[in-house]
């Protein structure tokens, strides 16, 4: 995944803006070799081989992950997978990575490719770097960085690179997530890229620096040194295959690796049909104002190539919201990894494929000093989100890969981060990881897994309530699934989890409250699904009494960004996360699923009648009451069915677009057309111009979301039949874009099974 935007000059040396060429020269390499391309000279590889080495590879990601886990003792890292491990080509290259934070494998590239064309830095055997700074190689401070070289005699033949979130780098707020910081020169330490060991001797002094900005020295120090851990034993693992089987056939390996993954990808971009495919999410508050923010994507598919061009963004913002290029590249490749490449291997060459268009200055490529401390839990997963909507659009008008479509998933990262001195007088600091408990999105073909968290990172978890207890002083009162937050369609989206939580052990401490999603709704639903629920964070002050909780407290609803606030141990803090978003039309749900999921408790009656169409009694379905309660649903959502006979289609579709949204040919040409053989387009896709459109500046309570004042929302309907096509989100007094741009003749000769053109 490459970037063609020329960066603007550098405010200060060693600033980077944006992916460098993979031909920067390499230290301790005389020759780069070519990629693609076996070193000269170098013996034949056989299958069997590759194979032994590849898996060797893919497994040394594993090991990596293993030794960080054991060394580390932070939650976020042990029990939550909150970090990367991975092995990179001397030029930058990811060739093998882990099954946890995706938007990282293009990051550590980054930052190779910053040391090798970097005239301060000289690599020899032994040496480890650290780094953090978003404007050089990071997501955001909190993420600290170690990569380390990995020689063959005096030749470089791999680098090994780890991750991991830090809960506190500095800054104005514990935990350096700071809403009120104006530059970045106001949150965490930035380390640019920093010699940590050299030759194999750690530098005492420079870890002292970077622990002493810490309010949590030890918990970073330790972390550190998990890391050194983790680069030893990449680097006497991978020792091991060079010294079996020599540098030239492991350069071997690894190029083919890449093309490998890349060949296959490209394969199935070549499956799927042309076109333009959008995606739109937003963000509301930077820390100093509630503002609303733009991520807009549209992804141009060319034969076995994606450009994703992110230029219709909006402009960076005064507060710590902002990612720089850096992050953008990472949460486009989470969102790529995980949509196109789910049973390929994830590598450089699977980001090949893809191009990235962003020009300077956007919310996704703020320029120095531009706050960015929380970009990933912000900016990054928003863009993630608008990547994987336009990708899962593109599968969805695939009909060989249409099962495979999926709506958003925990569209955001609310996070409480809890700190201060301990029952013990040691100061303690908490990222609550619990947020990952928030619901995934539902398939075209199925539900959505309660609380399944995102799928970027492909192995999410969150920490036992006991582990989380007994690291912190702290004391849940609950953590359990919430009725009604999963989006309603056809197939619903997974709940969310909600947590109720007070201090245990001391009196009071230092709470960090923030969120995006609070009114906007991120989980986006596909196929005329819903929205997950948005989240919702609140207090009650003085709640509890001799460790009990009073009845009927007084709860407190904060908006997205409340910030630093004291808490004590008479408060207690509630919040519900995003549920997952719905495919297809709720009225379309088989009602004995309806009903087992109000017997079950993951939907009240009121959501059961008023958004599914369904009424029981005791318990059990009342066939003739919900057919005519939908009927009557149906019919109120567009008033009068249309009835004119030139609006209608006989012909059988042969390819769909999404649920309910088919495309056919007739005498008159192609059409789009809905499941009654209503004509919505006529020779293009833009299906919207023949709908009902309804626009919802506020929704009734039972979707259970909360729409920013300069949001609406508009729901399309099947004039015909009223069955719901699709539901967008978007700025008030503009219309939704049409999200899918196809070319319907080679989608034709795709259902033909005939090649494109």
């Amino acid at each position: 995944m490459s970037s063609p935007t020329t960066p603007a000059p550098a405010v200060r040396p060693g600033l980077a803006d944006g992916l460098t060429p993979a031909s920067a020269p390499v230290h301790g390499q005389a020759t780069a070799p070519v990629p693609g391309r076996p070193p000269a000279g170098a013996a034949a590889l056989n299958p069997v081989t590759f194979e032994v080495i590849r898996n060797r590879l893919v497994a040394i990601a594993e090991e990596m992950r293993i030794a960080l886990q054991s060394v580390s003792g932070s939650p976020t890292v042990t029990e939550a997978s909150d970090f990367f491990t991975g092995l990179f080509r001397p030029d930058g290259s990811v060739v093998s990575m882990g099954f946890q934070v995706s938007f990282q494998a293009p990051v550590s590239g980054t930052v190779i490719r910053h040391i090798n064309g970097s005239p301060i830095h000289t690599v020899r055997d032994g040496d480890m770097f650290i780094g953090n700074d978003p404007f050089i190689g990071a997501l955001h401070q909190n993420d600290v960085q170690m990569l380390g070289p990995i020689f063959a005699g005096d030749r470089i033949v791999a680098w090994a690179g780890v991750q991991a979130h830090q809960t506190d780098v500095g800054g104005m707020d514990f935990a350096s997530w700071c809403p009120k910081a104006k530059n970045v020169f106001q949150e965490g330490i930035r380390i640019p890229c920093v010699k940590l060991i050299d030759r194999g001797e750690l530098r005492e002094d420079v870890l002292e620096m970077i622990t002493t900005a810490s309010r949590l020295p030890d918990a970073l120090g330790l972390d550190i040194r998990a890391f050194i851990a983790t680069i030893n034993v990449a680097r006497e693992r991978v020792g091991d295959l060079v010294q079996r089987y020599g540098p030239d056939l492991l350069e071997q390996v690894m190029l083919r690796m890449m093309d490998s993954s890349e060949a296959r990808v490209r394969a199935r971009l070549r499956e799927l049909p042309d076109g333009v495919y959008r995606g739109v999410d937003f963000l509301e508050h930077d820390g100093h104002t509630n503002a609303l923010y733009k991520i807009a994507v549209e992804i141009t598919k060319r034969g076995d190539a994606l450009t994703l061009d992110f230029s219709g963004s909006s402009p960076q913002a005064p507060g710590f919201v902002n990612a720089t290029r850096a992050g953008l590249m990472g949460g486009a490749c989470g969102g790529l990894l995980t949509t196109l490449a789910w049973d390929i291997q994830w590598n450089e060459g699977v980001l090949r494929t893809a191009t990235v268009v962003a020009p300077d200055g956007l919310i996704c490529t703020a320029q120095f000093p531009a706050p960015v401390g929380s970009a990933t839990v912000e900016t990054i997963w928003v863009v993630s989100n608008a990547t994987m909507l336009a990708l899962n659009r593109m599968l969805a008008s695939s009909p060989r890969y249409r099962h495979r479509a999926q709506t958003i998933s925990d569209g955001c990262m609310a996070t409480f981060n809890l700190g201060g001195i301990n029952q013990f007088g040691e100061p303690f600091g908490l990222h609550l990881m619990d947020p990952l408990a928030a619901g995934s999105g539902a398939w075209a073909t199925k539900d959505g897994v309660d609380a399944g968290g995102p799928i970027t990172s492909p192995v999410p978890g969150v920490a036992d309530v006991e582990r989380n207890e007994q690291v912190s002083p702290l004391f849940y009162l609950y953590r359990r699934l919430a009725s009604d937050t999963g989006g309603a369609g056809k197939y619903r989206g997974g709940l969310s989890a909600e947590v109720a939580l007070t201090l245990g052990g001391i009196e009071r401490a230092e709470a960090l409250i923030m969120t995006h999603g609070a009114e906007v709704p991120n989980t986006m639903g596909l196929g005329g699904g819903w929205p997950g629920s948005t989240v919702v964070q609140r207090m009650a002050r003085n709640a509890m009494v001799d460790g009990r909780e009073q009845p009927h407290p007084a709860w407190e609803r904060f908006g997205p960004k409340p910030g630093l606030m004291e808490m004590t141990a008479r408060d207690i803090f509630w919040v519900t996360w995003q549920g997952g978003g719905g495919w297809g039309d709720p009225l379309q749900r088989d009602p004995q699923q309806v009903a087992a999921d109000l017997r079950r408790g993951i939907i009240t009656a009121h959501v059961a009648s008023v958004i599914y169409g369904v009424i029981t009694r005791d318990g059990e379905l009342s066939v003739r009451e919900t057919e005519r309660l939908r009927q009557s649903l149906l019919k109120q959502r567009v008033g009068e069915f249309t009835t004119d006979p030139a609006r209608f289609l006989t012909a059988h579709p042969f390819a769909s677009l999404s649920e309910c949204l088919f495309v056919a040919r007739d005498a008159r040409g192609l059409h789009v057309v809905s499941s009654a053989g209503c004509i919505l387009a006529s020779g293009h896709s833009r299906w919207r111009e023949g709908a009902v459109a309804k626009v919802w500046e506020k929704l009734p309570p039972e979707y259970n979301i909360r729409l920013h004042e300069h949001l609406a929302l508009t729901t399309w309907y099947c004039p015909a039949s009223g069955v719901l096509l699709s539901v967008d989100v978007h700025r008030r007094g503009e219309r939704a874009p049409d999200d899918l741009i196809v070319d319907l003749a080679e989608l034709e000769r795709l259902a033909n099974g005939q090649p494109p053109i």
